[in-house]
Order: C-alpha cells, then sequence, then structure tokens
C-alpha cells in the first residue's frame, strides 16, 4: 500500500488537485472533484496512482477547474502517443517566457544568413549538410516559444 501511497503522491494530476485545492475547497476530496467531473471517483483514483491514463476529456476538464492549461501540454508530450512532437513547455512565469521568445527570435535572425548560404545553389552539399541542420533546430524553437507564451496567456488572462 506505502507504495502506491508514494505513487499516487508523486502524480502530476494528483498534485494538481492539490495545488489547485488550496484555491477550491471543494477539490480537497477525491469524491468531490469526481462529482464535479461527473466521473467515478474509482477512475479519479487511478488516474491519480497512474493506472488509468486519462481521457483527452478528462485532461481538458481538470485543466480548466484547477486553473492549470499546463496539465494539457504535459498529457500531450508526455502521454499520447501523437504528440511526440509537440513541445514541452519550460518557462511559466511573463519574464522567462519573454526572455526566451527574444532569444529564439534572435536565433532566427542570424540563422537566416546561414539559409541563405546554403539554399542560394538550390543544393544541399555534403559540406553544407551540418549548417542546414542546425538551421532545422533553430526552427523549430519558435513552435515552443509560442507553446510557452500560450499557456502564460491562458493561465494568467
Amino acid at each position: 500500500m506505502s507504495n502506491l501511497t508514494a505513487k499516487v503522491s508523486s502524480n502530476v494530476f494528483y498534485k494538481a488537485r492539490q495545488r489547485a485545492s488550496e484555491h477550491n475547497e471543494r477539490l480537497k476530496s477525491r469524491e468531490n472533484e469526481a462529482d464535479i467531473m461527473s466521473i467515478d471517483r474509482g477512475r479519479l483514483y487511478h488516474i491519480e496512482s497512474g493506472v488509468a491514463v486519462p481521457y483527452p476529456e478528462e485532461i481538458k476538464m481538470m485543466c480548466d477547474l484547477y486553473g492549470m492549461p499546463e496539465l494539457q501540454n504535459y498529457y500531450c508530450t508526455e502521454m499520447c502517443p501523437l504528440g511526440c512532437d509537440i513541445p514541452k513547455i519550460s518557462a511559466v512565469t511573463l519574464d522567462r517566457v519573454a526572455i526566451h521568445a527574444l532569444s529564439v527570435f534572435q536565433n532566427i535572425s542570424n540563422t537566416s544568413k546561414i539559409l541563405l548560404d546554403v539554399a542560394k545553389d538550390g543544393q544541399i552539399t555534403e559540406d553544407e549538410y551540418p549548417d542546414m541542420v542546425k538551421v532545422l533546430e533553430v526552427v523549430k524553437e519558435p513552435e515552443t516559444a509560442a507553446q510557452n507564451l500560450k499557456v502564460w496567456a491562458k493561465k494568467n488572462l
């Protein structure tokens, strides 16, 4: 039993409910939350203990109920087999989000010259391949910056 208790207390969904219960007394008990979400409390227990994977609709309800849109990113990047390409959010405060976004914009600006040099003849030669790999890595970053900003906005606006 202690193994399962430790598993539950370290579960991201359990922790999220506990944090949300600081502002919403009804979330202190699993029974109340199950009633609010209209799901079986046993199902909620299985989600919080990691035995069951929540359905997308349940994740959406938890995000709204807890005021934690980052749970959706967690589910999509960690649990959904289709979400492996979705960038994980990393910054949750406005200053971190803004600094990350500005850094990304700067990298794109610097990378545009490399891309132009590589693409000017319409072919990628063997010696240009490492530069193209670098360009491809940099163009992934705006999506991460956008995800961070969207989560921050959902949470704070």
